[in-house]
Formats: C-alpha cells, sequence, structure tokens
C-alpha cells in the first residue's frame, strides 16, 4: 500500500474562495473499484473539532468525483458537492450545544479534506491517510475593508467592498444572543454591498448604561451609512435575522428617518407592539415567558411566546404601510420563533391594503430556525444564553432536518443576493462590485 499511497493524488479547487462557494474535490489513482472514506476536519476558534466524511467507490479508471459521484454512507449519502461541509458536526466525545460559528473573518476557515482506505467511520485521527489538502474558506474577499465603529455611541463593524465605490449600503442585525457578529457582513461585502454589523443588545453603550437602545440607535446606524462617502446614500436595505427581524420592521415601516430601499428579515416575526421601541418588544416575551416549552431532552422551545398570531393591529407592525420591497425568508421547521405562520399573516396584511406586490415569501419545509449562509453546518440544537431574556444557558431547540435546512440555505442565499441586487443596484450592473472569486490571488495552490 505505501507504493499506492505515493502515487494517489487529492486536489481541490478552488482552494482558496469564498464560503459560499462551491468546490471539487477529486481522487485519483485509487486502484479501480477500490473503497475509500473522503473526510473534513475543521477546528473552530473555540478549539472544539468538527468532522464529515463519506463513503465512495473509485471508478474503472481509478477516480472519485466528489461533485459527481454518490457517497454510499457517512454523514451524507449521494450526489452532494459540498456535503463535506455542511454535514460537519462536532467530533465524538465533544459536549454537547455546540455551534459553528466564525469570530475572526480577517483569517480563514481552514478545512482538511483528506482521503482514507476503505470505508471508515469512526478512529480518523489514529490513521494515516493516503493524501490530505488544506482549504481555505473565507468571508472577506481580498480587498474587503474592516473598520470598526465605535462612532455615535454605536458597537460596529463597517465592511467596504474593494475598490472606490459608491457601494450600495446594508444595516445587519442578529437576533437574542447580542454581541457584534460579523461575519454575514463580511460576506455580503465580499458581493458588493458595504454592510454595517450592528450590535444592539450588548453593545458599550448597554453596558455602561444598562437600558436597551432606543430606535434613535439604528437610526444612527443609518445615517452613518447614508453619509458615508463611498456608500450610496439613497441606496440602503436592511436584514434581519430572528430578533432582528422585529427591529428591522418596526424601523422599515415607522422610522421617519430611514429610507430603505428594501428589506430582508430571516426567521422572525411582526408580532409586536405597533410602533414600539426594542425593550416594548423584550418586555413582551418576557409577558408571555410561561408559554416557552421544553422536550423530553430539556430543550427549549419558543416559538409560542407570539402564537396565536394576534388580531389586534396594535400588537403587529403594520407591515400594510411598507412602502419597500420585503424578502421573508422563513423555515417551517421553526422552532423558535413562528416565522411561517408570521409570514402568512403579514402575507394577508399586505395584500389586503394593496401592497402585496412588494412582498416575496421563501418558504422551506423541514428548514429549521437558523438560516446561514450556504454550507454551514445545521445545528438542530445548541447552547444559547439569551443577552434579553432571563440571560440564562439554555439548550435552544431550532428545528430543521439537516438535508432539506442545508438546500434552504443555498437556494435562499442565492435568491438574497439577486433580490439585494436588484433592488439597490437599480438597474446598474453589479459585476463591477461583485467579487466571489480569489482565483486570481491564488498563487500554486
Amino acid at each position: 500500500m505505501d507504493r499506492k499511497k505515493c502515487c494517489v493524488k487529492l486536489s481541490v479547487q478552488p482552494s482558496r474562495g469564498l464560503v459560499d462557494e462551491k468546490f471539487v474535490i477529486l481522487v485519483q489513482n485509487v486502484p479501480p473499484g477500490s473503497q475509500v472514506t473522503v473526510h473534513a476536519s475543521y477546528k473552530c476558534e473555540d478549539g472544539h473539532s468538527w468532522e464529515a466524511f463519506a463513503h465512495y467507490n473509485a471508478n474503472a479508471a481509478g477516480t472519485v468525483n466528489v461533485s459527481e459521484d454518490p457517497s454510499l454512507g457517512g454523514t451524507y449519502s449521494g450526489v452532494e458537492p459540498m456535503g463535506l461541509l455542511w454535514s460537519l458536526r462536532p467530533v465524538p466525545g465533544s459536549k454537547p450545544g455546540l455551534r459553528m460559528r466564525k469570530v475572526n473573518v480577517q483569517t480563514p476557515m481552514e478545512v482538511t479534506i483528506s482521503v482514507y482506505q476503505g470505508h471508515q467511520t469512526e478512529g480518523f485521527v489514529d490513521q494515516v491517510p493516503l493524501g490530505s489538502v488544506v482549504v481555505e474558506r473565507w468571508y472577506m474577499a481580498p480587498g474587503v475593508r474592516r473598520i470598526p465603529i465605535t462612532e455615535g455611541g454605536l458597537t460596529a463593524t463597517l465592511f467596504l467592498p474593494p475598490g472606490p465605490g459608491p457601494f450600495p449600503g446594508l444595516l445587519d442585525l442578529w437576533g437574542g444572543g447580542g454581541k457584534l457578529v460579523e461575519y454575514r457582513a463580511a460576506l455580503l461585502a465580499s458581493h458588493g454591498i458595504a454592510s454595517l454589523a450592528l450590535d444592539y443588545l450588548t453593545a458599550e453603550i448597554v453596558m455602561e448604561t444598562g437600558k436597551a437602545v432606543d430606535n434613535q440607535y439604528f437610526e444612527t446606524a443609518y445615517r452613518l451609512l447614508e453619509q458615508h462617502p463611498q456608500i450610496l446614500g439613497s441606496r440602503i436595505a436592511m436584514l434581519g435575522l430572528s430578533l432582528g427581524t422585529s427591529v428591522t420592521l418596526n424601523m422599515a415601516v415607522y422610522s421617519k428617518v430611514m429610507k430603505l430601499r428594501c428589506v430582508v428579515c430571516v426567521s422572525g416575526s411582526h408580532v409586536q407592539a405597533a410602533d414600539g421601541s426594542l425593550e416594548q418588544i423584550l418586555a413582551c416575551f418576557d409577558e408571555n415567558a410561561d408559554k416557552t416549552r421544553f422536550t423530553e431532552e430539556n430543550q427549549i422551545i419558543v416559538r409560542d411566546l407570539l402564537l396565536p398570531i394576534p388580531t389586534d393591529p396594535k400588537l403587529k407592525t403594520d407591515v400594510g404601510r411598507l412602502q419597500c420591497p420585503l424578502l421573508l425568508v422563513v423555515g417551517e421547521d421553526d422552532q423558535n420563533y413562528p416565522a411561517h405562520e408570521s409570514a402568512m399573516d403579514m402575507k394577508d396584511m399586505m395584500e389586503r391594503v394593496g401592497n402585496g406586490h412588494l412582498l416575496t415569501v421563501l418558504s422551506y419545509p423541514n428548514a429549521g430556525h437558523l438560516i446561514e449562509p450556504p454550507y454551514t453546518p445545521h445545528v438542530r440544537v445548541s447552547a444559547f444564553k439569551s443577552a434579553s431574556i432571563g440571560r440564562q444557558k439554555l439548550m435552544a431547540l431550532w428545528g430543521g432536518e439537516t438535508v432539506a435546512h442545508s438546500r434552504a440555505q443555498e437556494d435562499a442565499w442565492r435568491k438574497m443576493l439577486i433580490f439585494l441586487r436588484e433592488n439597490l443596484y437599480g438597474g446598474r450592473n453589479p459585476s463591477a462590485t461583485s467579487f466571489s472569486h480569489f482565483h486570481c490571488n491564488q498563487g500554486n495552490n
């Protein structure tokens, strides 16, 4: 086997690229018809290791092409070009409740792709692979600029695409976990949209005052984008996930300052005090805390807090007043928010007053709450410390089935980029400011 080891060729192309970019894994020069296992491993910044693997049989030429050949078993099966990423899971023996999230977007995810003899299922660290390749997966394309923002009392990071601009802008809000989460904004900037990641639950000003930010905090963030010399002030969008959706809808409908070109809401709801503040939104959750349920495994289900969808207009954002296009992305197995029910109610509200033409709903059966950029490993359950409700650490049930959820992430991201480009560029050709490939910067693989 030693001789065969020497001549086995493993290649991954491109070996350096954006996290939403597909790659091709090719194994060559193995014995025709032989069994091999292709394995991926990744060590997170928190020190925890993740892995995925799949079983293949080489063809008559002694080749396996992961993009074309079916996996016969492992962490996924069938033809799945990117299965080795989206089926990554914590290695056996890891602590429960882990979630893979990139913290430092200025460094790549370094994923080791290896090929092993035979159909293996465990003990990979104790075996010598036939070949290995390290693949770099980036959220920041070459030339994207990362600019920490503290002015105006904000806790934020601005990501500017390469080049002089001017670029359309986007305000990016995450959910109830708080912290400054940068990776989605970095990836959007890599696609030509200047994006501001904003911490609004655990921002410096909140830590200092002990009070929730008011609506002016979000308007300050909007103005920062609007007045930036490299940003097109009339072409600004807002993107919210989970609790960020509540804020996004509230500001899009009621703010006198924000003139948004379009809005994207992922896995959220419009159920909240109409024209309220973040404090009122959070108070609504606290008031209904008795509606939370726990599974037999002590995993918390939060979606019932906002159910049934109220009929009283004072308890909902009046999306009938929206004057810009709205994209809703929802998973029908979301166990954290009643996102699907909310989307259907928003559709009714908007159609009733004649602005239904502004609404696009992407609803995915068997997808859960955490609809992330493509190939992010699906996490059905993870440890979650709410920055708003109770602040205790819980095991949150997010929902979703791995294959369906992964398909939803890929489809929703592609359609979201199209939606943003259509509405933010307004007929301008975005190709000049879209940077999805590293290949000219690669050098030797």
